[in-house]
């Protein structure tokens, strides 16, 4: 099978790295990727979003199968700009229609459905420029720490939790007046607080059935101890300790079913993952987001994970039979360390020399933010590595990531160093 995957994140190396294991998989091309994926795929310089392009080089090579990695192209209809093309519409897309990419793409949109299907998640009212009086007053009758959120994409910063209802008043005026985050704040979502331990849980679905994949918990801000500034994603756990059978089972009866009822419900075509951003409060799972497709850095522990032949599972989708597969997963614990360029998540440089990439290690060394340049790999991005391991714990496969990155250097490095400290 000729497969095209669309991204350049360690997300989509997560995926090449997963997918070229298969037997069925002939060629794997990856646009645009990065030097990580070069190794083992063909990179193919188009943007994920440049539809046109995207189908003559599909149509040119015979691609059998698009999977796709970032959120950006779902939000903007790749599922539907196939499906409607009488030349394309026989290859799989692995991702959801563009209706079924709102449930990211537009915060009130998610929290709209979450309401109607009766899913847990926390009060909200949302503000426009126009409204903004109304958003300062609403503020003054919730108790602090204030959540805003933009509603549409803002590549992983459109959330701010403040504790200062003056601030929070003059955030919301920047976001919907100033329009601090671009077209993606002309409406903003002001959310009622959970006070808990978050967690994120994965699901593949065929549209009609589905498959609960292993959670995992992410790190997201920049300094030791959950301090600074947000980023993308600085290190991951799989499994998450706390999400026991019982949990797992509130989960699953309260969260994931009446989600895929939903769409089914209201005829929303979702092929693919959806990845629900998840709060344990006390004992109870509530719903902070949708992604419609999988995060990063957490791909890097679930995938390892699977057992599963990767083309099979989407095979499955493509041809609604799901239901049919059996998941396995490996039982030990997968961990990621993510090395990020000096700076980020504000400015940083790119171009610096990485050293250490080909050393005999035990964990997977999965590429972000890098490109090949005369032969060797520099940093291309803020997130430049992101370092797996397995262990039958997850504090043992941390150790061995943590080994693993004092083998590598690259000028201005930086990675946390408690990854897993609040479990």
């Amino acid at each position: 099978m000729r497969i095209l995957l669309l991204g350049s994140g360690g997300r989509e190396h997560a995926f090449a790295w997963k997918l070229v294991q298969s037997e069925q998989c002939e060629q794997l091309y990856v646009a645009p990727g990065n030097a990580g994926t070069d190794t083992i795929a063909k990179n193919v310089n188009i943007n994920p979003t440049d539809f046109e392009g995207l189908k003559s080089f599909v149509i040119s090579h015979a691609i059998e199968m698009v999977v796709v990695g970032p959120e950006d192209p779902l939000v903007k209809g790749i599922y539907d700009f196939f499906t409607l093309d009488e030349t394309l519409k026989h290859i799989p897309v692995i991702g959801p229609s563009q209706l079924g990419a709102e449930l990211e793409g537009s915060k009130e949109f998610a929290k709209k459905f979450l309401i109607k299907n009766n899913i847990p998640t926390a009060a909200y009212q949302s503000f426009t420029k126009e409204t903004v009086q109304q958003g300062c007053d609403f503020l003054t009758t919730l108790k602090p720490p204030y959540v805003l959120k933009a509603d549409g994409l803002a590549a992983g910063k459109g959330v701010l939790i403040l504790s200062d209802l003056q601030e929070a008043q003059d955030e919301l005026t920047n976001m919907l007046v100033n329009e601090k985050f671009g077209n993606a704040s002309a409406k903003v979502v002001i959310e009622e607080f959970l006070d808990g331990i978050e967690l994120s849980c994965f699901v593949l679905t065929d549209g009609k059935s589905y498959k609960i994949l292993p959670t995992a918990k992410d790190y997201k801000r920049i300094g030791e101890g959950d301090t600074g500034l947000n980023t993308g994603g600085m290190g991951a756990v799989s499994p998450v300790p706390f999400a026991d059978e019982v949990f797992m089972e509130k989960i699953e009866t309260r969260i994931v079913k009446p989600t895929i009822e939903g769409l089914k419900n209201e005829c929303i075509p979702y092929k693919g993952f959806i990845f629900i951003g998840l709060i344990k409060v006390e004992d109870d799972p509530y719903v902070i987001e949708y992604n419609v497709r999988m995060g990063d850095p957490e791909t890097e522990v679930v995938l390892p994970r699977i057992k599963n032949d990767l083309v099979t599972l989407f095979k499955a989708v493509a041809q609604e039979r799901l239901d049919e597969i059996t998941l396995e997963i490996d039982e030990r614990s997968a961990t990621t360390v993510v090395m990020v360029s000096g700076g980020y998540p504000e400015d940083y440089e790119k171009g610096k020399l990485i050293s250490g990439l080909t050393k005999e290690t035990d964990s997977i060394i999965f590429h972000a933010g890098t490109k090949t340049q005369e032969e060797v790999v520099v940093t291309n991005g803020g997130r430049v590595l992101a370092i797996t391991s397995y262990g039958n714990n997850f504090t043992q496969a941390l150790e061995q990531s943590y080994q693993t990155i004092a083998g590598i250097h690259f000028e201005g490095m930086y990675f946390r160093k408690d990854i897993g400290f609040d479990l």
